[in-house]
């Protein structure tokens, strides 16, 4: 297996033409960029329409190839640098981390060309591209339709329970008038004046059992919908934020200064667990910077009396499930983000991903095996390619999804 192994996104037939830095008509080109668009941005984004991100059309015309790479790789470091355009886009799609993409220059600029030749066939002005918002600041048409639609929708329900309001208290005018009315005639015998007289009694709708039968049963569905949810909720800690015993910041050391997860969590990349960092780690940093900090003085304390810092641990896979770091991130180039989330913006670490059974599954069905220049996989490819056609060589598709690659 080749060292680069699975890399988010790519896929087996996914060699572009097109020289990096340049955009291309040539068909390979686009042909490769078709089935990267397919396997790395349809989640997020269409052509000519906004699905998480804004749409596509346009790309090549909103920024230069030299800018959309490096955004396209990596675009929380754009953000971190502070480039303009990228913390406007940032800040303007309610601050959504695009995720950050393994792949080439070349492989880049095959996607692009690919979104230019896709946009000539659609009819309509041109709409945003990935990730990248008009330069004068508008809206993309996608966005202003779907924000006129939901305009006109909210004003259509305001002004049918306005209609509705109107309606109600005109009918109550006008039983109000008619009893009036009918009070002033002398002809009325007692039982049309009791008709008359007659109070809303809502103790006989209460004594009623057709209303206590629905209130009981509807208390039972609301009791049995939140037992359901409780047992369904057991053993997943989506959203786990523990409070660590040091307050250490995430978003500004892995954030704003940028340093690298490998140089904290060493075993990353080579082993079966992320470790957590050694107090001697942190020591290399803050032996010299913020000394007198009340929380690196923890740090100080634990190294005196040669204990370990007691963090809490977050991300917790069940004992019976398999689950290799380095397969992921140095075979598979992973990047930790698809995992864990924005972890560059976290204040306190929690859990983003639900890391269940089905998550996992969905991962492997989803994610393409780059098997460009490794013989080992020419083989399968080729026997896949005759019995799924045009369908990427996924993790799943190389027995990603067997039962015993993770319970044995």
């Amino acid at each position: 297996m080749s060292k680069e192994g699975v890399v988010p996104g790519a896929t087996a037939a996914a060699a572009p033409a097109a020289a990096a830095g340049a955009t291309t008509g040539d068909a390979a080109a686009i042909a490769a960029g078709d089935a990267l668009f397919k396997g790395n941005c349809a989640q997020c984004h269409a052509i000519n329409d906004v699905v998480v991100g804004p749409a596509l059309a346009g790309i090549a015309k909103r920024r230069p190839i030299s800018w959309l790479i490096p955004w396209i790789k990596n675009s929380s470091k754009v953000v971190a640098s502070g480039d303009e355009y990228a913390v406007k886009l940032y800040n303007q799609y309610g601050k959504q981390q695009m995720p950050s993409f393994q792949l080439s220059d070349a492989e880049i600029t095959s996607i692009i060309s690919y979104v230019t030749a896709e946009e000539g066939k659609i009819a309509g002005p041109p709409g945003g591209a990935t990730g990248i918002a008009p330069k004068d600041g508008a809206e993309t048409p996608g966005t202003a339709d779907a924000g006129a639609s939901s305009s006109t929708i909210d004003l259509l329900l305001i002004i049918l329970v306005v209609v509705l309001i109107v309606m109600v208290v005109t009918l109550v005018i006008i039983a109000n008038i008619m009893k009036d009315v009918l009070r002033g005639r002398k002809d009325l015998d007692g039982r049309d004046v009791e008709q008359i007289e007659q109070r809303f009694d809502f103790a006989k709708i209460y004594r009623s059992p057709i209303v206590r039968g629905l209130a009981v049963g509807l208390f039972v569905l609301v009791v049995l919908y939140e037992s359901v949810q409780g047992v369904m909720a057991i053993g997943l800690t989506q959203g786990y934020q523990p409070t660590q015993p040091i307050a250490f910041s995430h978003k500004l050391h892995a954030g704003e200064h940028q340093i690298n997860c490998a140089y904290c969590h060493t075993s990353v990349y080579k082993s079966k667990s992320a470790n957590i960092p050694s107090a001697n780690i942190c020591m290399n940093c803050h032996s010299q910077i913020k000394t007198e900090s009340p929380e690196i003085k923890k740090i100080y304390r634990a190294i005196e009396r040669k204990q370990p810092i007691q963090w809490v641990r977050i991300h917790n896979l069940p004992d019976l499930a398999y689950f290799n770091h380095s397969q992921h991130t140095q075979v598979g180039g992973i990047e930790c983000q698809t995992c864990h989330g924005p972890i560059e913006n976290m204040e306190v670490v929690y859990q983003y991903s639900a890391l269940t059974m089905g998550w996992c599954i969905n991962c492997h069905r989803e994610t393409p095996l780059n098997t460009k220049g490794n013989g080992y996989y020419n083989n399968l490819v080729k026997l896949h390619g005759t019995a799924n056609g045009a369908a990427p060589f996924t993790v799943s598709s190389n027995g990603g999804t067997e039962c015993s690659k993770c319970h044995y």
